[in-house]
This record gives structure tokens, sequence and C-alpha cells, in this order.
């Protein structure tokens, strides 16, 4: 049968796989270039091109992109009259934060206890792979039965819109009947999901400034007003008693409906320490897929280590907000800002920038791609029906296309499932997981393609 043809030519590419993720993930392809050097991204951008004109796709490009990085582009033409397919990944990856803390050195594949570690094993140099490999099974299985367009982002870690301003300036380039975004994650290990929502995005950067420069704590404190305290005292008034995000006029008692997150599952998903307490009201999906989220990612003061005994002049923190679907992200930035400026204590100074934003998204499961996808992921997975989660991260992009192709039908699957511990330390794919998803992924495309033509 031909499910099975698919099936064994996945299986017998998996060591292949293997081997070019970890060339894949050897590129510390960060695209903070502050950190990380230009020439990794760059190197990485490259790989995937030459990935791409070894599977015979056509114009492969590499398209400069307005933040200074750049997206890999390919298009692989299928049978007169098919439809149009576009696939999505991204190949920047998170910093690996704390390096120590890793198991194995980050930026090399490593296996252990059946699972693949390195940054970006799942999100989302896996997503290329993925890819990939249900283009090969096809062209070993009688050819891919419809035109592929492939795009791999260089920036999408880093929300600073690259590949989104370039769709809009070129807005032919990516327009397709169906967009495969490989960049969310199965509920579970070997629970088939896609996700029909994401929660958009902005960052700010806070700055707070109080005297002219530092002071001795003995001679001036308890009267010289203490720009680190000013900027706790604002950042604490963002949440409730209970954690719940609390930004002045934004929203955020709304609920989910949908596939539910048992709270005992959240905490080992979370690695929760005991005793701990999650934080926020309402069920954990309401909390991670439906409500609003500040999250405070880092601070600028003197570390413990070498800190004297002074008032502090002026401290800064860059502060996340996820948006659920139904807000805007451009008034929750407003409301943000004015919530800050609001509650900044004794008159300090305060400075807002805007670093990155998102816009929600919502998919549409009636449409005819999500039953394709239902019925390959009931092949892939036997004995499991797809289901549909939320997520709480952010893909701008997906509002871009969807507002430049709002005929296309957009699908998330992909590899970051909770044990994937993306943007974590010692990140991890599951083998078993990229091959039944290249499966689907292959089996989808075939589906669609009879679809589309019949």
């Amino acid at each position: 049968m031909p499910s099975r043809q698919i099936r064994e030519t996945v299986a017998a590419l998996m060591p292949r796989a293997q081997s070019e993720l970890a060339e894949l993930v050897a590129f510390q392809s960060v695209a903070d270039f502050a950190q990380y050097p230009k020439s990794e991204s760059e190197a990485a951008a490259r790989w995937v091109a030459d990935a791409l004109r070894a599977e015979g796709f056509t114009d492969v490009a590499l398209l400069d992109t307005p933040d200074g990085t750049q997206s890999v582009y390919g298009f692989l033409p299928g049978p007169e009259g098919a439809p149009t397919v576009l696939l999505y990944a991204h190949y920047d990856v998170q910093p690996p934060l704390d390096e120590a803390a890793w198991v194995s050195p980050p930026f090399e594949l490593v296996e252990r206890d059946g699972r693949w570690y390195g940054r970006g094993a799942a999100d989302c140099k896996g997503g290329v792979l993925m890819h990939l490999l249900a283009l090969r099974a096809l062209k070993a299985d009688g050819g891919v039965p419809v035109s592929v367009k492939f795009i791999a982002e260089g920036s999408e870690e880093q929300g600073t819109g690259g590949l989104e301003r370039y769709a809009e300036a070129h807005p032919e380039l990516l327009r397709a009947d169906s967009i495969v975004i490989g960049d969310s994650g199965n509920f579970r290990v070997g629970m088939p999901t896609v996700t029909s929502t994401l929660r958009g995005m902005t960052m700010l950067r806070v700055q707070v400034d109080t005297l002219e420069g530092n002071l001795h704590s003995g001679q001036f404190g308890g009267a010289a007003p203490d720009a680190l305290g000013a900027l706790i005292r604002v950042l604490d008034s963002l949440r409730g008693e209970d954690g719940s995000t609390t930004v002045d006029g934004l929203d955020g008692e709304q609920t989910w409906d949908g596939l539910q997150y048992p709270e005992d599952a959240f905490r080992g998903d979370a690695k929760v320490l005991d005793g701990v307490e999650l934080i926020g009201s309402g069920t954990v999906a309401d909390r991670i897929w439906a409500r609003p989220a500040v999250t405070v990612l880092g601070i600028d003061c003197p570390p413990v280590l070498g800190a004297t005994p002074s008032v502090q002049a002026g401290a800064r923190a860059l502060i996340s907000l996820r948006v659920p679907p139904g807000v805007d992200a451009a008034e929750a930035t407003k409301l943000l800002s004015a919530h800050l400026e609001a509650h900044i204590p004794w008159g300090a100074r305060l400075r807002v920038d805007q670093i990155g934003q998102g816009q929600p998204f919502r998919a549409d499961t009636a449409s005819p791609a999500y039953a394709a996808m239902a019925e390959a992921m009931r092949v892939a997975y036997p004995g499991e029906e797809m289901q549909y989660a939320g997520q709480g991260g952010s893909i701008p992009l997906c509002n871009t296309l969807a507002a430049l192709y709002p005929q296309a039908e957009i699908l998330l699957i992909g590899l970051s499932e909770p044990e994937a511990q993306i943007h974590a330390v010692n990140e991890s794919v599951s083998p078993d997981e990229l091959e039944r998803l290249s499966v689907t992924e292959a089996l989808f495309l075939r589906k669609y393609a009879v679809g589309k033509t019949s």
C-alpha cells in the first residue's frame, strides 16, 4: 500500500536525517549578532540552500531581509494543475543560556535515552529535516504530487520581522493554496496535534533613571531614589497577588474551550518544584493559550558577585507580553506602555522602547486541508485521532501570511512537544516524532493533492 511504502522509506532515511540534523545543529545560528557571529547564521542558511538544490528545487535564493538576516527560498515544481503548498521552518535558534547546565554541548547533536539533544533539534532545525524527509519519501514513491515552495526563516526567535517585511514587499513570492508551518508540536509524544491558535507577542525594553550617578548607600540610602527599586516596583505592578497578568485595560478573563491541559501534567512538563504554586487563575489551558501573560525576560543591574553598597542610578529590563487571539498586539503594546508610565514610582524617569511585536493567530480548522491532515495523522499514528490545541508561543509570520493570502489554508505541526524543552537547556527532539510527522506530512501532501484536483 502507498502509505506503507512512505513509512518504510522514511524509516530507512532516519540515519541520514540524524547525520544531517547534526550538521545543522552545529551552526551557532543565533540571530543576535551582538552575541554570535553572523557568519554562523549565514553558514546555516547556505546549508539549507544546498539541501534544497540537492532535492531538485529551482530558484533557490538567499533572501536578504530588512532585519539584516537571510531567509532561504526554493521552488519545486509539481505536476501541471497541482496545488501549491508552502512549507515553513526556521534555522535560527535561541541562545543556549547556561551552557554549563547542558549535559552535552548545546551545538552538538547527541543521542541519549532515545532522544537527540542539541539547540534547535526540535525548534526548528528538526522542522527543516521533517520537510525534507517528507519530500524524499514522496519522490521515492512516485513523485511529489504538489508544487512546493520552501521558506526557512533566519530570525524567527528574535521577533524582528525580517521575513514578514520581505513577504509584504514581495507578495507573490510565498503565495500558496496551503501553508504548513513546521514550528509547533504535538500536545504529547504520540498524540497527533495541530495548533489552531497562537498568542501574539510584544516585547519592550524599559529603562528607569533616578540619579546622575550611583551613590553610597550609607550616606544617601533612605532618601535617594533607587532606580533598581523603582524598576522592581513597576514590574511588580504587572501581576496580581495570584500571579495573574494585570495590565490596566487589558482583558485577562478569556477561556479555552478545546483540549484541556491537566494541572498535574503541566507541573511535570514545566518541572515546577515541589511545593511551588502555579500562577494565575482558571484552567491551565486558559492561562497559557487564551489569556495574556507577561514575563520579565531580563534585568540589567549589578550582579551579586562584586556588588558594592550603592544606590543605583539606573536600571533596565526586557519585558515580553504574550497576547491571545482576539486582542490586537499593537493595542496591547499601547496598554502595556501606558501601564508602566502610570505605575512608575517616585517620579522616576521612564523610557520604553519597543523591540518586537507579532499578532496572534487563529486557524480556520473547517478547511479541507484540515480534513486531509486528520486523515494523514490517523494513518501515521495508528489508533489516534488528530487533536486541536493552542500554543502560548508566537509565530508572527502566520498573521502576515493570513493577511497576504486570505484564501490559503494554514496548518501548524511540528516537533516541539513538552519533552523537547525548547528554549531551555538540554533541548531535544524525539526521533520517533520526527519519523511519524515526516510520514504525516508526506501523506498529507498526497491526500491534499488528490482533494484539490479531484
